[in-house]
């Protein structure tokens, strides 16, 4: 494994743990200032809105500057904007700190994402892709505990702590990655640009697209969201009940993903995500059915393993098909915002389901996405070179760089079916 790949993740999980450390402070500070649940919400909303609004612009910005510069300022902007919460002295100000973190945020996702890959070996894109999303998680699970145990000094301290460790990835990354391979903006603009409208043509980035919302929407969405009132209203268990429920899902995402991405490495990818969301089907039919708290631990365990098994082959389709001759910025962010969009969507249409019908009925419509996501990769091809999967057609040759040119030429899977 490359030692920028360790810089890389080690960064992120120190990111990652800070991001973690916000999810109990920010709603609970907001009310500080004296406003209502939903406006407290909103804050937190707005986050998410901003990643999602400003991420096509991030993806211009990786094809014009490379990825490199882009991270290193999406951390800054994090870093100052989150740190400067900490010193918020009206609703306003906390909102509006908190959304320009919001724009630091995603920069550094989607060009962190983009270096990682395109600092991978070919053979090794699975496992970097699950290395890097264990480390995110697993940062998010030590994050609330970390939050927690400041908070109880002051509310205020734990957006200065991580203010200030995103600025300390932020100089390591700087510091570490000089000499990363990365291009002059030059030679980077005299790349071809492979543009979203491209990526769309080919059937194995539409289904990763399908598959990244399906994941965004439960596992990112309704798992937080949907479960907790789950719990209390359906099956009449505590918070902690519920808690528990949620931290078997990490446990079981965890635990495969880097198994997960070693497979898809050796094996292919589609056979990984195909198995993938049909555990993850299994896990939200079985939550739609859940009667009893060992029932809804199972159901949780199952429906975090089968997005710990869809994530980084997923992730690793769509470097394939960019391969590292390109300019893909657009492109990564273009997956990166059907993630997030799956993430706002999915509550927000499973919690109107929740209401006028039944739990049952927004679990059961969660398993559905699940299953359209399944159809369209039944119909992808495989990927990766040399994957057993892979259509025995030799590629053509090419003479230059072109978008997808890894995976089987330019001229490759550009139906419209």
């Amino acid at each position: 494994m490359p030692g920028e790949v360790w810089v890389l993740v080690s960064a992120c999980f120190l990111v990652a743990i800070g991001f973690g450390m916000m999810a109990p402070v920010v709603p609970a500070f907001a009310t500080t200032f004296g406003v209502g649940v939903t406006a407290a919400s909103f804050v937190v909303s707005a986050f998410a809105i901003v990643r999602l609004a400003f991420a096509p612009a991030s993806g211009k910005l990786i094809s014009r500057l490379a990825e490199r510069p882009v991270l290193l300022w999406g951390l800054a902007i994090n870093a100052v904007a989150t740190g400067a919460c900490g010193w918020a002295q009206t609703y306003w100000q906390l909102l509006a700190f908190r959304s320009i973190a919001g724009i630091g945020s995603v920069m550094f996702t989607v060009a962190g994402v983009g270096l990682i890959l395109r600092l991978s070996p070919v053979g090794l894109r699975g496992r970097v892709s699950g290395l890097w999303s264990t480390s995110f998680l697993l940062g998010n699970m030590a994050g609330p505990l970390v939050g927690g145990v400041f908070a109880g000094e002051s509310i205020r301290l734990p957006f200065i702590i991580y203010g200030s460790g995103t600025m300390l990835a932020a100089v390591v990354i700087w510091l570490l990655l000089k000499q990363s391979g990365e291009k002059s903006g030059s030679d980077r603009r005299d790349q071809p640009e492979f543009k979203v409208r491209q990526a769309l043509r080919h059937k194995a980035y539409r289904s990763s697209l399908a598959s990244a919302f399906a994941v965004g929407w439960v596992s990112f969405g309704v798992r937080f969201s949907l479960i907790p009132l789950f719990v209390a209203g359906v099956l009449h268990e505590s918070s902690t009940a519920a808690g528990i429920g949620l931290s078997i899902y990490a446990v079981g995402t965890a635990s495969v993903l880097l198994i997960s991405g070693r497979i898809a490495d050796l094996r292919g990818r589609k056979p990984v995500v195909l198995t993938g969301l049909a555990i993850l089907t299994v896990g939200s039919l079985l939550l739609a059915f859940t009667s009893s708290l060992p029932m809804f631990y199972v159901a949780s365990l199952v429906a975090g393993i089968g997005s710990g098994m869809i994530s980084p082959a997923q992730t690793a389709t769509v470097a394939d098909l960019i391969g590292t001759n390109v300019r893909g910025g657009p492109v990564l962010a273009f997956y990166q915002m059907t993630m997030d969009l799956g993430a706002i969507v999915g509550p927000l249409l499973a919690g109107v389901v929740a209401d006028f019908w039944s739990y049952q009925a927004a679990f059961t419509m969660s398993a559905i996405i699940s299953v359209l996501a399944l159809g369209f990769w039944i119909l992808a091809p495989e990927t990766l070179v040399g994957g057993r999967k892979r259509p025995p057609t030799p590629a053509p040759a090419v003479t230059q760089a072109t978008p997808g040119s890894e995976v089987c030429g330019p001229a490759a899977d550009t139906s419209s079916s």
